[in-house]
């Protein structure tokens, strides 16, 4: 089921306003300056705020509808979580946070195996590396059936190896998973690794012309980089 968003909502500095769609087996890649709306976007399609105005509907199911007066709860959308802070209950082992919301138990040691972390179902997240979290917590997030995944900087705060190999796994997974994924990162790199569709966001408006800037001067930089060290 594709998801289409078209909202509005009235921050501190500006005006968030923001319509795009993003496709099953698809992943968006939502990019743009600090503060520019970003994870406040990601909150409204997930329910944890409500937009001004506008519509966030999966296929023809309308989770938020102003003109309506619809507003379905987060807990009732059957999504997918994973931010950048780790979301694993501490007093809980992996295999219990994984297990949490699962839908199917049988799920729970596929997905442990598929993200390597079954040999460390009976540790607690303190006791485990921070990309061995940031691998239960999408664990977590997928044992729960989503249909629509959400990722808000789910690697930034993870070295560099752990990154590209999460960034990888994802990559191969996002076919398999059949629904509609967004990633909010800061890293341009990535947003082009795994994307199929890029939505650059600046001051709460799509702006293509941001991200090109972006890649323009990221090229420049790079370029003189290499003169510089050639001399």
């Amino acid at each position: 089921m594709t998801l289409t968003v078209a909202v509005r909502k009235q921050l501190s500095h500006f005006c968030l306003d923001v319509n795009f769609q993003c496709k099953p087996g698809s992943l968006t890649a939502v990019v743009g300056p600090s503060g520019a709306g970003k994870t406040t976007l990601i909150r409204i399609i997930a329910g944890l705020e409500k937009p001004d105005s506008g519509r966030v509907c999966l296929g023809d199911e309308c989770w938020a509808d102003t003109d309506s007066k619809v507003f379905v709860h987060a807990r009732k959308r059957r999504l997918g979580l994973v931010f950048q802070e780790y979301t694993l209950f501490p007093h809980l082992n992996v295999r219990k946070n994984v297990a949490f919301a699962a839908t199917d138990p049988d799920r729970v040691d596929e997905l442990m195996t598929m993200f390597g972390i079954h040999h460390l179902q009976d540790k607690r997240p303190t006791a485990i590396s921070g990309g061995e979290r940031q691998r239960a917590a999408f664990c977590q997030a997928l044992a729960r059936d989503p249909v629509l995944l959400l990722l808000d900087e789910p690697f930034s705060a993870l070295d560099a190896g752990t990154r590209r190999s999460l960034r990888h796994e994802l990559r191969d997974l996002k076919n398999d998973l059949d629904i509609p994924i967004l990633h909010v990162t800061h890293d341009l790199e990535e947003a082009q690794f795994l994307g199929d569709s890029i939505l650059a966001v600046d001051n709460g408006t799509v702006s293509p012309d941001w991200f090109g800037c972006q890649i323009r001067s990221s090229f420049a930089m790079h370029n003189q980089t290499l003169q510089e060290n050639s001399l």
